[in-house]
């Protein structure tokens, strides 16, 4: 409890170390840019507000391509993300994890339509949304949302679905660091209260502004800034998630691991995963996915598309080799978990950089990913001294910090990137590369501090209402009989 109040403490001066600099040094952005993160404005307007004599309408190939794209994000958490985590515990826990993602997706798919989307997307402060949309009031299948080119819209039905898979992921990802040791209904409350208080706000604070249309000149733009989440008026860009999604997650996992303890025998017994077989499965599924995770981020079917989709191919392959290759160097043999791993690491790493970064850039961004990522889940793993029992944090929490960072670097024009797009002046505007870090500085920042001050308070309230262990007992038999009276196979 010492190391980890420690550990907060020193986040929380460098996150604002950082903002104090950054206060000095970040300007607004210029505007949106080519492409901002997966749910930028959920600026939804009926076409009326629009504009009464043209106003724009959804086109056809922009909504079946985000149809496709909800349904790999969709496929990225039930099976993908199931079966990932589900061979990589022991055979006694299998189906605990497979129930705990399974339900956690259903349950936020229903919380995100009462009132997730309104806080999250919803016009209102900097940090949270209003309530204007509770329980999805006033919305139809005539409602439009904006996307990051003017005068083009997507059904804001279609929106809402996408937008409800990414939160569902992100909770589901933080099971992972407290796998095989903590009670179902204590997963199930943690879940509710941190979605509400973490996620909810930091999508709210990165992702919404008013949208291309509401900017026509300097006054609007600094209009549209003012009424924009904390977060995107700073200039932070995250196209698809690395901030809101995997730092977020991240850090609650490690929090999580803290609180909730390590495993009976960590340390003294043999915990390896059960099926790697599975996990490979897992981890390919979560690739496919992810395209339609990063990909469907820029919401419209473009060339901005097309570049997310090929930068998550070529950072996922390169972040897999320079894993595969530094644990062959370390260990003196490559393994099937670490190619995963691999993987998985340069998934979460181009996520916030995926539209803004040129090929060649995503490459090193996903080089870079592979080995301080294997690096996160074995030395920083000993460092911190907590059972992360499927390395969120390792992976999900370095691996994002790592991508945020990287992509103020390598959106340069002069390196390959697509710079930052001025939409008073409908062009590329000027790139100073030392202010997008700060502003991305700002944003991981303030990820890491938010996430793990709603955890700790989170786990804490869980704790003292229903307590966050199973008996030792309970966890010595395995979770699959003792929670849910069942086993995944039967041999």
């Amino acid at each position: 409890m010492k190391r980890f109040i420690a550990i907060l403490l020193t986040a929380c001066s460098l996150g604002l170390g950082g903002s104090a600099l950054a206060e000095e040094k970040a300007a607004a952005p210029v505007a949106a840019t080519t492409a901002p993160a997966a749910a930028p404005s959920a600026m939804s307007a009926s076409p009326a507000e629009v504009a009464p004599a043209v106003a724009p309408l959804p086109s056809k190939g922009d909504t079946a391509w985000m149809t496709v794209a909800t349904v790999l994000v969709i496929l990225m958490t039930i099976p993908g993300l199931a079966m990932f985590y589900g061979g990589l515990v022991r055979a006694k826990n299998m189906l605990s994890v497979l129930m705990q993602v399974f339900v956690i997706f259903s349950l936020i798919s229903v919380l995100w339509a009462i009132y997730g989307y309104t806080l999250a997307f919803g016009g209102g402060g900097s940090f949270y949304g209003g309530f204007d949309k509770l329980f999805l009031k006033g919305i139809t299948v005539d409602s439009v949302a904006a996307t990051f080119s003017k005068g083009v819209v997507i059904s804001e039905l279609t929106f809402i679905a996408f937008q409800a898979t990414f939160a569902a992921i992100t909770c589901a990802l933080i099971v992972g660091a407290f796998a095989e040791r903590m009670k179902f209904s204590a997963v199930l409350l943690f879940t509710v209260i941190w979605f509400t208080l973490a996620y909810l706000p930091m999508a709210h604070m990165v992702w919404y502004w008013d949208g291309p249309d509401a900017i026509k000149d300097a006054a609007s733009l600094e209009a549209v800034t003012a009424s924009a989440g904390w977060l995107w008026a700073k200039g932070a860009l995250d196209f698809a998630g690395g901030t809101v999604v995997h730092i977020n997650a991240g850090v609650a996992g490690l929090v999580g691991a803290y609180l909730v303890g390590k495993r009976v025998g960590y340390g003294k017994e043999s915990m390896a995963p059960h099926s790697l077989t599975t996990t490979m499965i897992g981890a390919s599924l979560l690739w496919v996915g992810w395209f339609g995770f990063n990909a469907g981020s820029n919401l419209e079917a473009t060339g901005t598309a097309a570049l997310a989709f090929l930068n998550t191919l070529v950072a996922t392959g390169a972040a897999t080799l320079s894993w595969t290759l530094a644990e062959w160097m370390l260990k003196g043999k490559p393994s099937m978990l670490g190619s995963a791993s691999g993987a998985v690491a340069g998934l979460v790493a181009i996520t916030p950089a995926c539209g803004f970064v040129g090929p060649m850039g995503a490459i090193v961004i996903g080089l870079v990913a592979g080995v301080l990522c294997l690096w996160g889940v074995n030395g920083l793993k000993r460092l911190l001294g907590a059972d992360d029992a499927l390395d969120v944090f390792g992976v999900h929490g370095v691996g994002g910090i790592v991508g945020a960072i990287l992509t103020g670097v390598f959106v340069s024009p002069d390196l390959g990137g697509t710079g930052v797009y001025d939409y008073v002046a409908n062009k590329v505007g000027e790139f100073s590369m030392g202010t997008q870090i700060v502003s991305q500085l700002w944003a991981v920042g303030t990820a890491v501090v938010w996430s793990g001050v709603v955890s700790f308070v989170a786990f804490k309230i869980v704790d003292v209402v229903i307590g966050l262990r199973v008996p030792e007992e309970e966890e010595r038999e395995g979770l699959d009989i003792t929670s849910h009276g069942e086993t995944a196979y039967h041999h």
